[in-house]
């Protein structure tokens, strides 16, 4: 047992009180049961020979680049239509991918693989130059030459004889970056955005208990990454689903004699394929190509862009009835209630406690007339309990995993010994997406997957399935080992999938604990178990960051912390942040204190009730921020340097964030602060509340105090919000269609500007543009027509 399970498993036993005592001593034989499958059905480690690529023999030219043969491997270099760049070694392709939308895209046809002048290989294209060396380093480079990455030859340990379990070689690649780059990304990471020196496991893991920004690894892990230079940026994508883990060193400007040191990168697999893609230019092209490789993020519903309310531990229907009327009574706005595992028969996924929540679509229809959806949760684990019609209709479809004896393979959850769903099978998933039929007719309206990782309760050892545990692989067949990491992406796929053809004519709302590259295709996630603390908050704002530039833009933290009871401070602070990210909720552990607004005292209240309305308010910029990120691949919330990479100050600013092009938000993450220093980015910015203007790019103090955090707008913007009749009433507002006014901030004088409005129900894009015409500022409507909305002018 490492330091890390060690930790783990002080976690488990600790929340001794929570679990009860025969799910500890349950989850004691489980771990032992783990482990004599995994003595069972893996090959133990045997002897392994150490390979390179080798020297050069030759290459044969292909669509967009071609095969480069080297005296022990071959490397596959195809450059695409959009300019991203496939390196595949030993043969390995672009598909099978779990994280590829659809088809391959297509090659560009006029990238040109040509000899290099040192023996080497290269495919010139237009929008990106690919050199591979004599003995198979690959770099990256624009078309100027200026290299962005060097990848130097990978090194391969495989088995000298055939592993019974069919486990592949593993693999080590190094790879160099400039010396002032800067490292973003590798999925949920709580320590950030930005990743400083140390080692990142790639490896979905339930933390247990809850985490801080030192835990790592978390739910979500991605082998991904954003890397932002002087001389350009780009993304990296090792398609590989496999336990590995990812070190990097930060470079150096002058370092030593006066030299670079250039900042270094190691990818570290356990098998699989060794293939990648890398995508360059500006950040919002690189998302953008990202998004098209990887499929545009699914839109929520309207009503799931405002503030919902959860908790585990409503203690029964008149709870929740209390809950919505305590918000209503206090013109508190309020989109929707989540119910957690407790409204659940005995915790069995798709049931109900029919004592404490006997009539559900009654309650759901009640609320639905207030504005307000129900939530369900949904774990994958599902009770071993023969007679269940659950149980025995996955039984019959032949739906669960099985170990390297065909047996089904069992661990211990919330509902006790319970059988996972294969979820890399199509028939499981068809099965399952067949389940979520019973919540709809409960009157649910979204739903939220937890424990998905997939976690199960262990006393020692890895709180998941044996590594040993058969999976179908969609045709390919293999162990956990491969299939882990990609268990929950097969989860929001099925109810994604279920959801459109149970209800085609609404939106599913779906988001999801854990998930893997491509998750955006299916709906978002939340921090999982933050730690309540100023900690937990800074580490809230780290995750949906490093989150949206994997290409995940819809995400957002427990509001207050899972554990404790929040500082009535704290609390504040942390509302006021989620009231500017893209999911805004509430939520807490059974044993942690109550996270209603009113439970904090009246001044809280009053705050927490303008940021509720502000949020409200700014609904239909929401609407529009999330179908941007649909078809461009843009997240909601985006760091500083979004617009100004080669800005070094903006890429070293971590502790506010730009919403959408208009808005920076500039969060409280400390007690006591009522002022703080801001970073602007170039431009005028407008304070939204005294309507002063700063120029950028530079630092300001601004006031931040109990009731408000400094929210900042760019000169020239164009923000769709909720019409007002006076302009200043506050909003409390539905959560569905509302009236859209335009809120136009003017530009410098002299100086034009802009923005997109996404209308619905009809999805049509609306460009408008601003300037200034004798003396007065104008909006107009791209391509001719009325504006078609009231406007509003400010910051004249």
């Amino acid at each position: 047992m490492d330091a890390h399970d060690l930790e783990r498993s002080v976690k488990w036993m600790t929340s001794f009180r929570t679990v009860g005592a025969a799910r500890v001593l349950r989850s004691v034989r489980a771990a032992w049961w783990r482990r004599r499958a995994d003595g069972a059905g893996l090959s133990g480690p045997g002897p392994e020979r150490a390979r390179v690529p080798g020297a050069v023999r030759g290459a044969e030219p292909a669509p967009g680049g071609g095969l480069v043969h080297f005296a022990r491997s071959s490397l596959r270099v195809r450059v695409a239509a959009g300019g991203a760049v496939f390196c595949g070694w030993d043969g390995a392709a672009p598909e099978p991918s779990y994280a590829l939308a659809g088809p391959v895209p297509e090659a560009d046809e006029r990238a040109v693989l040509e000899p290099d002048r040192d023996g080497g290989w290269r495919v010139v294209s237009e929008r990106v130059l690919v050199v591979v060396s004599r003995h198979g380093a690959v770099e990256v480079r624009t078309p100027g030459g200026v290299v962005l990455r060097r990848d130097h030859p990978p090194r391969w340990w495989d088995p000298v004889e055939p592993a019974a379990d069919g486990a592949g070689p593993r693999w080590a690649q190094r790879s160099e970056v400039p010396a002032d780059a800067r490292f973003f990304g590798l999925g949920g990471r709580s320590a950030g955005p930005r990743l400083r020196d140390g080692v990142y496991r790639l490896w979905n893991e339930d933390p247990g208990g809850s985490f801080g920004p030192g835990d790592d690894p978390l739910y979500i892990t991605m082998p991904v990454q954003l890397v932002v230079a002087d001389a350009g940026t780009h993304l990296v994508f090792h398609d590989n689903p496999w336990d590995g883990r990812v070190t990097l060193w930060e470079g150096e400007e002058g370092a030593g004699s006066g030299h670079d040191r250039p900042g270094r990168c190691e990818v570290r697999v356990g098998g699989g394929p060794l293939r990648s893609w890398v995508i360059t230019g500006p950040p919002a092209r690189v998302l953008r190509g990202w998004a098209a490789l990887t499929g545009g993020a699914a839109v929520p519903p309207a009503w799931a862009l405002g503030p919902q309310h959860a908790r585990w531990g409503f203690g029964d229907e008149e709870e929740v009835r209390r809950v919505v009327a305590g918000y209503r009574e206090r013109g508190l706005p309020l989109c929707a209630v989540h119910l957690d595992i407790d409204h659940y028969r005995g915790h069995r996924v798709f049931t109900a406690d029919g004592e404490r929540f006997p009539d559900l679509p009654g309650l759901a229809a009640e609320l639905r007339e207030e504005g307000v959806r129900l939530v369900s949760i949904v774990d994958p684990g599902v009770k071993a309990e023969p007679g269940w019609e659950v149980f025995d209709g996955g039984m019959a479809a032949d739906a669960f995993v099985r170990d390297a004896r065909g047996r089904v393979v069992r661990g211990e959850v919330w509902s006790g010994t319970s059988v996972f769903p294969d979820f890399t099978d199509p028939r499981a998933r068809e099965w399952w997406g067949g389940l979520y039929a019973e919540r709809l007719a409960r009157g649910f309206s979204g739903f939220w997957h937890d424990m998905n990782e997939p976690s199960a309760f262990t006393a020692f050892g890895e709180p998941t399935l044996p590594r040993s545990a058969r999976h179908a692989l969609d045709g390919a067949g293999g162990d956990h080992r491969a299939a882990h990491n990609v268990y929950a992406l097969g989860m929001a796929r099925a109810g994604y999938e279920a959801l459109r053809a149970l209800r085609p004519d609404e939106r599913p709302f779906l988001f999801s604990r854990s998930g893997w590259a491509g998750m955006q295709r299916y709906g978002g996630t939340w921090s999982g178990d933050v730690v309540t603390g100023w900690p937990g908050l800074r580490a809230s704002l780290s995750l949906v960051l490093g989150l949206g530039l994997c290409g995940v833009p819809y995400s957002g933290p427990d509001v207050g912390g899972f554990t404790g009871s929040p500082s009535p401070e704290l609390y504040l602070r942390w509302f006021q942040l989620g009231a500017y990210l893209p999911l805004f909720r509430t939520h807490s552990a059974i044993s942690a204190g109550r996270r209603e607004p009113w439970e904090f005292g009246r001044e809280v209240l009053e705050h927490a009730g303008a940021a509720l309305r502000e949020r409200m308010r700014l609904l239909p910029y929401f609407v529009t921020l999330a179908h941007l990120a649909r078809l461009t691949g843009a997240p909601y919330v985006r760091p500083v340097w979004w617009r100004s990479p080669e800005d070094r100050a903006l890429r070293d600013c971590e502790d506010q964030f730009l919403l959408g092009d208009a808005l920076l938000v500039a969060p409280v993450l400390e007690p006591g602060v009522e002022r703080r220093a801001v970073r602007l980015p170039r431009g005028r910015w407008y304070d939204v509340v005294t309507g002063r203007a700063y120029e950028g790019p530079g630092q300001v103090l601004l006031d931040a105090p109990l009731s408000r955090i400094p929210v900042l707008v760019r000169a020239g913007s164009v923000i769709p919000v909720v019409a007002s009749p006076s302009g200043a009433e506050p909003v409390s507002g539905a959560c569905g269609e509302v009236e859209v006014e335009l809120e136009v901030w003017a530009p410098a004088v002299g100086r034009a500007g802009g923005g997109v409005v996404v209308a619905e129900p009809s999805e049509e894009v609306v460009r408008f543009a601003v300037g200034w015409r004798d003396g007065v500022v104008v909006v107009e409507r791209e391509g001719g027509g009325g504006v078609g909305y009231p406007v509003r002018v400010r910051g004249v």
